[in-house]
C-alpha cells in the first residue's frame, strides 16, 4: 500500500519524478529541455516551496505563476494540449508513487492551477 503526501521530502520526490517525466515525454519535454533555458538549481528548489505550500499551507512560497507563465508564452507559445498533458503526468506521478487525502488534493489542485493558467494565459489572448 502507497502512502499519502506527508512530508517536504514527499514533495521533493514527486516533484523530481514528474520533471524527469516531463523532460521525457514526446508532447511537452522539448518546454523543459529546449525551448525554455530552465536553471534546475533555482527553479527545483521553487517548486518543492510551491507544492508544500499549496498541500500545508506553509507560506514558503511567495511568487506569481500566472505572470512566468505569461512570459514563458510570449517566449514560446503554450499550447492547451501542453497543459492537458502536463495535468496528466502530474496526476499519473502522484498516482504512481501516492495514494490518500493529500494525494486526492495534489492532483485536484494541478487541475485547477493548469486550468487557471490556461485560462488566463491561452483565452486571455484569443479575446484581445
Amino acid at each position: 500500500m502507497k502512502k499519502d503526501i506527508r512530508t517536504r521530502e514527499d514533495i521533493v520526490c514527486l516533484v523530481n519524478a514528474f520533471y524527469e517525466k516531463a523532460k521525457q515525454d514526446e508532447l511537452i519535454g522539448h518546454l523543459f529541455t529546449t525551448a525554455f533555458n530552465i536553471n534546475w538549481e533555482k527553479h527545483l528548489p521553487v517548486m518543492y516551496d510551491f507544492w508544500e505550500n499549496t498541500l500545508f499551507y506553509t507560506g514558503k512560497y511567495s511568487g506569481n505563476p500566472i505572470q512566468s507563465h505569461r512570459r514563458l508564452h510570449h517566449a514560446q507559445p503554450l499550447k492547451e494540449e501542453y497543459f492537458r498533458r502536463w495535468t496528466a503526468l502530474f496526476s499519473a506521478t502522484v498516482d504512481e508513487l501516492f495514494e490518500g487525502e493529500k494525494a486526492l488534493l495534489a492532483k485536484q489542485r494541478a487541475l485547477s492551477i493548469a486550468t487557471v493558467m490556461r485560462l488566463k494565459i491561452i483565452q486571455a489572448e484569443k479575446e484581445v
